[in-house]
């Protein structure tokens, strides 16, 4: 994988995200939980965690979570939201999710916002989804979302901008993006620049490689890793079935 996540992408990572619906999200881990689960979810495992977001919202809501981040600039973000009081309800870890020990079991696993996606090889999956299995109990469940493959190669990746108002000033992110159906993955070319009022005060470039996914892909990998696969819904409307123009799906796996 590239470099990616650095400091002035990750600085203003949260602010490029402010549209996006984590509590709404987090409701829907919870019924998932609920649906699915086979006894009480009380420690969750995040895995490529990011700058915390879904963690610290599910700890909020009572439950003990390890999050887990290979980026240590995103990871600083994470650890720098922990509550005073926090305790052992709210951990953050530096680790790779291909394989990361951490010596401990949780009752779900959650690998979100398409961070399964950023697992370009075969061995990187089978690694990040052996992680899972190997600190989940028996019958515990696996939460992910992937791209797609039948939408996205349908709909096809188009260029986009996005500008974000700021106290001083404004994020301005330009984004293109490049299919390889060979490899299952497109290129997304992020321009990033940050203005305090009309000057640029920083302005950063990455390239993020993303992997989609299809529905018979994903259940070999989840059967071949310990997993038996429960449900692919759209996202965020899961109790629907995806279509091709459903460019994100949520899975559901439980342990064996």
């Amino acid at each position: 994988m590239s470099d990616i996540f650095g400091p002035d992408y990750s600085n203003v990572y949260n602010s490029l995200y402010t549209d996006k619906n984590y509590a709404a999200e987090c409701d829907l881990i919870e019924r998932l939980f609920e649906r699915h689960a086979q006894g009480s979810v009380r420690k969750i495992l995040d895995l490529g965690c990011g700058t915390g977001n879904h963690s610290v919202l599910m700890s909020q809501r009572g439950y003990e979570v390890m999050g887990i981040e290979r980026s240590d600039h995103m990871l600083a973000v994470a650890q720098g939201r922990i509550p005073v009081d926090a305790g052992n309800r709210l951990r953050f870890r530096s680790g790779d999710i291909r394989d990361v020990q951490l010596g401990e079991t949780f009752d779900a696993a959650l690998i979100l916002f398409a961070v399964l996606g950023y697992q370009i090889e075969n061995s990187d999956v089978l690694g990040t989804l052996r992680t899972a299995r190997r600190h989940l109990e028996p019958g515990g469940l696996l939460v992910f979302d992937v791209w797609y493959g039948p939408a996205v190669l349908r709909e096809r990746p188009s260029d986009r901008a996005k500008v974000i108002p700021t106290q001083d000033g404004k994020i301005l992110r330009l984004a293109s993006g490049e299919l390889n159906t060979a490899a299952h993955t497109c290129s997304v070319r992020y321009h990033l620049w940050q203005f305090r009022g009309d000057q640029v005060v920083s302005e950063t470039q990455e390239n993020h490689l993303m992997r989609y996914f299809f529905p018979k892909e994903l259940d070999l990998f989840l059967e071949g890793c310990g997993f038996s696969p429960v449900r692919l819904g759209a996202f965020p409307d899961f109790d629907q079935d995806p279509t091709d123009t459903t460019w994100n799906v949520t899975a559901v796996a439980r342990a064996v």
